[in-house]
């Protein structure tokens, strides 16, 4: 078992890097490996709507989110950190789900369908609830089971070194581990006794206009 954590901050090794690392050593202690994934700090463009993913699962950008698609196929679950900017998840961060789950999701690419997900937020102060939620939604759209601790998986702090004086928030990410842990393992034995997955049904697409 293989869990992906994406680091969606422009610091590679900072306050979300700390929080991703606790939530990965209790992981670690469970039997699961756990490999990090850093989106970077350049400039990410939004999804154009273009619709060339629907050819190869694949975004027309060649950047930082094929390479993110081209291995997550390889991965059992996900942790998505993010820090907080202006009340939200950040800009990159924002640019990459969307296009990543869109170019998935067009192109019937099925590397995420009931692959267990969590957010990992981090602020100083303000704007982790918020941001939770905004993230929790890409999951529940592409139909990921969210993993959730004993509180909502958020720390605080303006560098590491406060992120892991962050007692709670420090144990909220390594139960949030453990919780991943868990749920990967009962998947695993539902696969080894043959429960199969729900059948997939073709998408119907409406609007709100009807005749």
């Amino acid at each position: 078992m293989k869990v992906l954590l994406v680091n969606g901050s422009p610091h590679q090794h900072g306050c979300t890097y700390t929080a991703l690392c606790e939530a990965a050593e209790a992981l670690q202690k469970n039997g699961v490996e756990t490999d990090l994934f850093w989106i970077g700090n350049k400039p990410l463009s939004g999804c154009i709507a273009c619709k060339s993913c629907v050819k190869n699962s694949l975004c027309v950008f060649q950047d930082t989110v094929n390479a993110f698609l081209e291995i997550a196929g390889m991965y059992d679950g996900f942790l998505f950190g993010t820090p907080v900017h202006w009340g939200a998840a950040s800009g990159a961060m924002t640019s990459f789900l969307d296009r990543a789950f869109y170019a998935d999701l067009n192109g019937g690419g099925n590397r995420f369908w009931l692959k267990p997900a969590a957010a990992v937020i981090s602020a100083r102060r303000a704007g982790t609830t918020a941001t939770w939620d905004q993230i929790n939604k890409y999951f529940a759209l592409m139909q990921m089971p969210i993993i959730s601790s004993r509180y909502w998986n958020i720390v605080h702090g303006t560098n590491p070194e406060e992120i892991k004086k962050d007692k709670e928030g420090m144990q909220t990410m390594r139960i949030l581990g453990n919780n991943m842990a868990y749920f990967l393992k009962c998947r695993e034995l539902a696969e080894k006794t043959g429960i199969p997955k729900p059948e997939q049904e073709t998408i119907t697409f409406t609007n709100f206009i009807r005749e």
